[in-house]
């Protein structure tokens, strides 16, 4: 077996055990691969692990909220779905991968890669030269390109999008990328300052990305040539169309399915017994309205339940050295989406008119 063909099996493998199981260990990756991937193994399947996290925080009060079932990208017709919200998908879990090979690089965990060192010594600004130990990104780029483009074996219009959209979430990653400096001169006057890159918090690339996707670009193409697949008919309409897309700007083909609804074909459980937030300190407008969202406009009701929460309080410390604590009991008022009483008035049933989620 070739080894290409070897190393996307193993590939798939390390998705599949990462989202369709609760325990998983280094010895599921790339036992098959060439022997030079191994070292980075790991790495990669934190990194598609961290991104899918990510997408859960980022999607926590929609109606699609990255289920397991996010990378298992298919449709009715057996081919892989390009909604706005795989679209998300693919940036994410592509940055993810890209940030942690690209951090377990910086910390010396591989004996091939360190620190960039490219731009040291060289003048960056007024007052400032570049030095220390910049994140080394190009190293992560090009091993997590080895890792998730090599998933897309078609030339169709669907790989092309999904390999356009992984692009994305690696240049988003470079492009929160933040400069750290150190100061230099007598007396700590600052007169000269090192400074290097380094990676931003996750969360940011995240932020960037859902905002990317709330911008998402859908891509109109004629569905007689879209359905010619991989020939160069449909290959040319796709270059057409790439033509005028930003290189960091998420594209999708297809609209999103109903969220609201359950579709086990799908993988999609819908919105019913899924909770939503009605009050509470620091929420933001989109986490107030979730109960809205969640619940009124598909159809179904705001039902309130009281759970009782167990915490640690009065908490004491005791020379030496220990803290006691009691354990209290209080009761908390959590809203969940639950349908309407048969016997209740049929509301009608609202429906945004943005794009489903």
């Amino acid at each position: 077996m070739k080894r290409s063909t070897l190393l996307i099996l193993s590939i798939t493998g390390v998705y599949s055990a990462i989202f369709h199981s609760a325990a998983w260990s280094v010895n599921n990756f790339l036992m098959t691969g060439p022997k030079a991937y191994l070292t980075f193994s790991s790495s990669v399947a934190a990194g598609a692990h961290s991104g899918m996290e990510e997408c859960k925080f980022q999607f926590g009060w929609e109606r699609w909220n990255c289920p397991e079932s996010a990378l298992q990208l298919s449709t009715h017709n057996r081919l892989r779905s390009a909604t706005r919200e795989t679209s998300f998908v693919h940036a994410i879990s592509s940055a993810g991968v890209m940030y942690t090979l690209t951090r377990n690089c910086s910390l010396g965990d591989f004996d091939s890669c360190g620190c960039d060192d490219s731009r040291n010594g060289r003048v960056g600004g007024r007052g400032w030269v570049w030095g220390g130990c910049s994140d080394n990104v190009e190293f992560g780029e090009k091993v997590s390109k080895l890792f998730v483009d090599a998933l897309e074996t078609g030339h169709d219009t669907r790989a092309l999008i999904n390999l356009h959209n992984n692009e994305v979430g690696r240049l988003v990653m470079k492009d929160t990328m933040k400069r750290a400096c150190k100061c230099h001169g007598v007396s700590g006057s600052c007169s000269i300052q090192t400074c290097w890159l380094q990676l931003a918090e996750f969360r940011e690339v995240g932020n960037l990305l859902k905002l990317k996707y709330d911008q998402a670009q859908k891509l109109e193409m004629d569905k007689r040539r879209l359905r010619a697949g991989n020939s160069a008919e449909s290959r040319g309409a796709t270059a057409e169309t790439f033509h005028h897309i930003h290189a960091t700007e998420l594209v999708f083909l297809e609209d999103s399915p109903d969220y609201c609804t359950r579709n086990a074909s799908l993988g999609h459980q819908g919105t019913e017994g899924r909770e939503c937030l009605q009050s509470g300190r620091n929420l933001s407008q989109w986490e107030k309205r979730s109960c809205r969202r969640l619940c009124t406009e598909c159809g179904l009701r705001v039902e309130e339940r009281r759970t009782e929460v167990v915490s640690s309080c009065n908490c004491r410390f005791h020379w030496c050295c220990t803290v006691r604590c009691e354990q209290c009991r209080t009761l908390v008022a959590k809203h969940f989406c639950t349908r309407r009483d048969p016997a209740a008035p049929n509301h009608s049933r609202q429906r945004s008119r943005a794009h489903r989620r």
